[in-house]
């Protein structure tokens, strides 16, 4: 699997606010910015925050996953497990309201997982997953360990 960065641009109502959730909450580094727009390395991706004061709130739809109720549309990034436990543990320690609290999905399935989803202050919904192995990230079929 090639690991090509991902470029993804939302609309924020406060820069400021992205600035402290992003780079401070999550801890990603800021890239270049101008006023009306902020770059963020998202773990290795290109995330930018794009102001538009007027934004309407995003459109809520969740579908079934695995028992959850998982927010559609949602972004974020796969982990190995240690990563996506200390990310868990940080936001944890924040008090971040979760849409579904850290756990794991698919238990003793093909693509077993961690998972989390929480909301950032401007609506966009995120999801954070880990795998003991990233290679199971498409798996179809049981892989070994």
């Amino acid at each position: 699997m090639t690991a090509w960065p991902f470029h993804l641009a939302v609309p924020v109502s406060d820069l400021t606010k992205a600035r402290e959730f992003y780079g401070g909450l999550l801890g990603c580094p800021e890239g270049r910015c101008d006023e009306t727009w902020v770059d963020f390395d998202l773990f290795g991706h290109q995330f930018v925050c794009h102001l538009d004061p007027s934004m309407p709130p995003p459109r809520k739809h969740v579908n079934d996953v695995d028992g959850d109720g998982v927010p559609i549309p949602h972004f974020g990034v796969a982990f190995d497990l240690p990563t996506w436990r200390a990310l868990a543990d940080r936001l944890e320690a924040a008090d971040i309201e979760f849409i579904i609290a850290p756990r794991t999905r698919f238990a003793g399935q093909p693509g077993e997982q961690g998972t989390m989803f929480f909301h950032d202050p401007f609506g966009h919904a995120l999801e954070f997953k880990g795998f003991r192995s990233l290679q199971t990230l498409f798996a179809k079929e049981a892989v070994a360990h």
